[in-house]
C-alpha cells in the first residue's frame, strides 16, 4: 500500500465508518433483523485509487468482499471534492413487502451530509 493509499484510507475512516452505520440504518428501516444489518469497515475491504476520468484526480475505492466467496458485496467510493457514494448488496425478499425484492441498500452524500435508499425490484411471481 502506498502512502498515498493509505494515507487517504486514514483521512477517510471517521467519514467511511459513518457510512457504515447508515447503510445499516437503511437495512434496519426495511424491517430486517439487527443481525442482517453487519456493514463495517472489517478485513473484507479492499482498498484502491481510481483516477477520476471528470476531474483527473484520484478517488478512494473500498471494495466489500464476501468472506468465503470472494465475490463483491459492495463498494464505496471516496471523490477529491469529498463527494461519496456506496452501495451494499442486501439480495434477499422485502421482509414486509412481499412484492419487493432487496437488490442493496445505497447512500450518497458530502460531509455529514448522507443521504440513503434501498434499491428495490419487483419481485418475481407477485
Amino acid at each position: 500500500m502506498t502512502d498515498n493509499l493509505s494515507d487517504k484510507i486514514n483521512a477517510a475512516a471517521p467519514q467511511a465508518a459513518n457510512i457504515c452505520a447508515e447503510l445499516n440504518r437503511q437495512i434496519l428501516k426495511l424491517g430486517f433483523p439487527p443481525e442482517r444489518a453487519d456493514v463495517t469497515l472489517g478485513s473484507h475491504v479492499q482498498y484502491s485509487l481510481q483516477r477520476d476520468t471528470f476531474s483527473g484526480l484520484d478517488s478512494l475505492l473500498g471494495v466489500w468482499m464476501h468472506p468465503t466467496s470472494g465475490y463483491k458485496q459492495g463498494s464505496l467510493l471516496f471523490h477529491a471534492d469529498g463527494t461519496f457514494f456506496a452501495e451494499y448488496d442486501v439480495l434477499q425478499p422485502h421482509p414486509t413487502k412481499r412484492k419487493w425484492f432487496v437488490e442493496a441498500v445505497t447512500v450518497w452524500g458530502k460531509g455529514d451530509d448522507i443521504k440513503g435508499d434501498p434499491r428495490l425490484l419487483p419481485a418475481l411471481g407477485e
